[in-house]
């Protein structure tokens, strides 16, 4: 994973526009709070990425945990919130401080593909020791192996062609294409679960899981899993 957190605090180019920056974050964000049980929840976003929305996440519970991994990242997750209470910046090391059974919901959302297996084992039992025993864990945007990335391109084109950026979209996958997200993705790859396979490993970690009917975020292609203890 640490070669995908060094991207992700560069000057990257994942995003077509500022535009599609701000609409995918929004869209995130609303289906998060879609799964937040009460206004008093506590909920942690664990790598949140620039977690743009984060207000509107904050203002539908009572604490939001902002965990993320790239320092620099961080640093303006900081910088950004500090002002509001209810937010609170972590590293994902710091989490393992955090007092267990204190989290109604965790959500990963777009996460799974950048780790190892190990890793995503090793993170699952981070989300359990925190969870509360009526809690729930959220694991969102998982890749399955059987689509590739034509889906995903199509799936970027049709948000796109909704909200207006279709032809900064275009040029964006040109870009994206000469890339080192590109580079990157050809050289580690990204990790693919199938939807049984996922459940199993939900299942290892001690998780009940189900597919959720829809996913999180404008990839309809994509999985989230919805699992408690």
């Amino acid at each position: 994973m640490d070669e995908w957190i060094d991207y992700y605090d560069s000057t990257h180019t994942i995003y077509a526009s500022r535009l599609h920056r701000d609409l995918h974050f929004e869209a995130i964000a609303r289906d998060i709070i879609g799964y937040i049980p009460s206004p008093d929840a506590v909920v942690l976003d664990y790598a949140c990425g620039e977690a743009l929305s984060a207000m509107k996440v904050a203002d539908a519970c009572a604490k939001l945990y902002l965990a993320e991994p790239a320092p620099g990242v961080r640093g303006r997750l900081i910088a950004r919130f500090a002002p509001n209470t209810r937010i609170r910046v972590r590293s994902l090391d710091d989490l393992k401080q955090m007092e267990p059974d204190t989290v109604d919901l965790v959500v990963m959302n777009s996460v799974a593909q950048y780790m190892t297996p190990e890793e995503l084992d090793s993170a699952f039992g981070v989300v359990r020791r925190l969870l509360k025993p009526t809690g729930r864990f959220v694991l969102g945007d998982i890749l399955r192996p059987e689509v590739g990335m034509p889906r995903d391109v199509l799936a970027l084109l049709r948000f796109a062609a909704t909200h207006g950026f279709l032809r900064d979209a275009l040029i964006g996958l040109v870009s994206t294409a000469l890339s080192d997200y590109r580079q990157l993705r050809n050289k580690i790859g990204l990790q693919r679960y199938a939807e049984g396979e996922m459940i199993a490993k939900l299942g290892a970690a001690g998780f009940t899981a189900t597919r959720a009917p829809e996913n999180i975020g404008h990839n309809p292609w994509r999985m989230t899993f919805v699992a408690h203890h």
